[in-house]
């Protein structure tokens, strides 16, 4: 219980006084999986919209696939991501391999499946007569997919909430392709877990503690978004 408090107390000094490399760490997590929502939102968004209202053969195994990647463990994308930015593998020539960037590759691989999926479910689970009714009214095939994103954007933006919770609170990815390197790569997440190994729990609680107001402030920031026009 001692450790607890002093790991809350730790945390709150640290905010207090605004530490320089707590705080480098904290933006540096907000960053990296900032983006990598970003960039599955637009992946998935886009591809799941796609999967949705086409169909074609073997639609029902892609999308299987798909579910089975939201459940894809960090660890497993972080080896494949490591194999393809390693010096002798096909995009070592980037040299991307611990650096920032490729924390963002590792986190969009893991979060674009959940995006995918929560958009393939969101949009085929509007009513097949909605869309006659919208193209009936004269609506582009662009404007039907807006307005179709438009009619799901509460569980589109649950998938958005799920794919940032996915990213920002893994350590698996981010330690094999970034490497933890202080003052680079390093984020709250995997300076958790190095605090832990040398025995600071203090320091470890005090940092998870930080990760967890980062992501219920971000949570609530798009929990007000989803909210703030509810459908009667």
């Amino acid at each position: 219980m001692d450790v607890i408090l002093e790991g809350l107390t730790k945390a709150f000094q640290l905010l207090a006084s605004f530490d320089r490399e707590v705080l480098g760490i904290a933006l540096l997590s907000l960053k990296v999986s900032g983006l990598a929502t970003l960039f599955s939102l637009l992946i998935g968004l886009s591809v799941g919209t796609l999967v949705a209202l086409t169909s074609f053969p073997g639609k029902k195994i892609l999308v299987s696939v798909v579910n089975t990647g939201m459940g894809l463990p960090p660890v497993v994308v972080g080896l494949f991501v490591s194999i393809m930015l390693w010096r002798n593998g096909p995009l070592g020539y980037l040299e991307l391999l611990y650096t920032p960037t490729a924390i963002v590759i590792a986190q969009t691989v893991i979060a674009t499946p959940i995006v995918m999926g929560v958009t393939i479910g969101a949009m085929q689970n509007l009513p097949a007569s909605l869309r006659l009714q919208i193209l009936a009214l004269g609506a582009t095939r662009t404007q039907l997919v807006w307005m179709l994103i438009k009619e799901a954007r509460l569980p589109l933006m649950a998938g958005v909430m799920a794919g940032f919770g996915g990213v920002i609170s893994e350590v698996g990815a981010s330690i094999m392709v970034g490497g933890n390197v202080r003052g680079y790569t390093r984020v709250l997440t995997t300076a958790t877990v190095m605090e832990t190994g040398r025995g600071n729990f203090d320091m470890a609680i005090a940092l998870s503690v930080i990760l967890l107001l980062f992501c219920f402030a971000v949570n609530y920031l798009l929990t007000y978004i989803q909210q703030r026009e509810r459908p009667r």
